[in-house]
């Protein structure tokens, strides 16, 4: 990557350095939370008439934080001592506009906070802005009928990917140095790939979220929240900063003996890596994509790792993962008000009327087809420290493009068929990282997805961290490439 030519970056130099360097910079006091909310003001005026990647912004409240920023947990791993972020408009911040990218919650204000939000104010976190999503988190393309569409800032013309969308553009263009995700069908993955920038779906229980009935699209074990960064490094800090046991949250895992970030820290070239381009024939994909992934492979291996062909049968994969999808939406859904719903886009529309049709002989199926899943995946791993994959089957279309449906010659018949190098993490309870790899000849990133095993982010960021090195990464941050 380091020979590739990326887009100039223009924006002020604090906007331009890696999360982990700024903080250092507050534990050393060479800088202020303040001046940091203002490079990031700043940048965000600048970028965000070409993106609208954080369409909600709440710059008061981000300097009362800065102004009543606590030293408590400054030994804490995780601590971010005064560093500004991005929350994703499908998750709560006290006294900030929360709309789900829906009609019917447009004016919606919480009371209160997430779990993981309170998690990150306590350990020195400044929220500045809600990142755009598409509505209730369903879809690719992070469009809404609050906010409109947000735009890749790579070539504005496109698609950023979704639901994390706006997070990853905001992250690729120095809004800000983090910027939470969350991720069920590649919502955080997809993002990642296509703006240039890191995104790690989390083991579920890693990092706690509120569960409030009928409200939330976020269900128990299928959709996470996950972190959001430009390195490998810096996710891992940010996964440092939201994990831990949480007894409000019923999967909540206790933090590790060691950080993340000592993980990433000892990390070697000689990872064990297993790679099939396409899950065994479960997607297609695109020639570029393909050719990326196999060079940066060779570099992996050029450093002294090991790449071997190989994938486990993941036989029922597909119908697993959509009858699981369909169970969380009729829980997430059934009880809101009609005054929410029924401003609900077809495609939406349509996933409830389908899960509605389902059985519980149907359900019954997908929970032990999920067992066995998972088994495969765990003795898979044993051989191996990770599944590589692509991270999403085809390179970004236009941004007016509601879903992809044709991917080399096959087409699918909803908006989830080119999402399904996505399936098996979320089936299975699976970390997975997607990171940036490549950039095209048409001058798009390209990212890699990392498959690791049952409650392994440590190895899965250590052989992030390896890949990146190998290829020549991070990226920095970009101007907007306005179409």
């Amino acid at each position: 990557m380091k020979n590739e030519v990326r887009p100039a970056f223009t924006g002020p130099e604090l906007c331009a350095l890696e999360a982990h360097e700024v903080v250092g910079l507050l534990k050393r006091r060479e800088i202020s939370p303040e001046e940091l909310l203002d490079a990031s003001f700043a940048r965000i005026e600048t970028v965000e008439p070409a993106i609208n990647a954080m369409p909600t912004m709440c710059p008061e409240r981000a300097r009362a934080a800065a102004r009543a920023l606590s030293n408590e947990q400054a030994n804490h791993p995780g601590w971010l001592g005064g560093l500004p972020l991005g929350i994703k408009d499908l998750d709560r911040v006290k006294g900030v506009r929360t709309t789900f990218g829906t009609l019917g919650l447009s004016d919606h204000v919480p009371d209160f906070s997430d779990h993981f939000v309170e998690r990150l104010e306590q350990r020195g976190g400044l929220v500045v802005g809600k990142t755009n999503t598409p509505e209730m988190g369903a879809g690719g393309n992070t469009f809404n009928a609050v906010f409109g569409a947000t735009r890749n800032p790579w070539n504005t013309a496109l698609n950023p990917g979704g639901s994390s969308g706006g997070a990853a553009a905001s992250l690729a263009t120095g809004e800000t140095w983090l910027s939470q995700g969350s991720d069920h069908g590649g919502s955080l993955r997809t993002p990642a790939a296509y703006c240039g920038v890191v995104g790690l779906r989390t083991t579920p229980g890693r990092v706690p979220t509120t569960l409030v009935a009928g409200v939330s699209a976020a269900h128990i074990g299928d959709g996470v929240i996950g972190p959001m960064a430009r390195s490998v490094r810096d996710c891992a800090l940010f996964l440092d900063t939201l994990s831990g046991f949480e007894p409000r949250f019923p999967l909540s895992l206790p933090s590790p003996n060691t950080s993340f970030q000592d993980a990433v820290a000892r990390s070697t070239p000689r990872v064990r890596i297993a790679y099939s381009s396409d899950l065994g024939g479960l997607c297609p994909v695109e020639v570029p994509i393909r050719n990326a992934l196999a060079s940066a492979l060779e570099r992996v291996e050029a450093e002294g790792g090991t790449v071997i062909e190989d994938c486990p049968d993941l036989t029922g994969l597909e119908d697993t993962y959509r009858k699981l999808r369909a169970l969380g939406l009729v829980a997430a859904f059934s009880r809101l008000p009609k005054e929410i719903h029924q401003h609900f886009k077809p495609a939406l529309r349509d996933n409830w009327a389908y899960a509605r049709t389902l059985t519980l002989e149907d359900f019954a199926d997908a929970y032990i087809d999920r067992t066995r899943l998972f088994l495969v995946m765990q003795r898979f791993l044993e051989d191996f420290d990770v599944l590589a994959c692509p991270a999403v089957s085809c390179m970004p279309r236009n941004s007016d493009v509601e879903w992809i449906d044709e991917v080399e010659g096959e087409t699918f018949d909803d908006y989830l068929g080119w999402m399904k190098f996505a399936f098996l993490a979320t089936t299975a309870g699976l970390p997975a990282a997607s990171l940036p790899v490549a950039v095209s000849r048409q001058g798009l990133p390209i990212g890699i997805q990392l498959v690791g095993p049952p409650r392994g982010e440590a190895t899965v960021l250590a052989v992030a961290r390896a890949v990146e090195m190998a290829v020549g990464g991070p990226f920095g941050p970009i101007d907007p490439v306005v179409a």
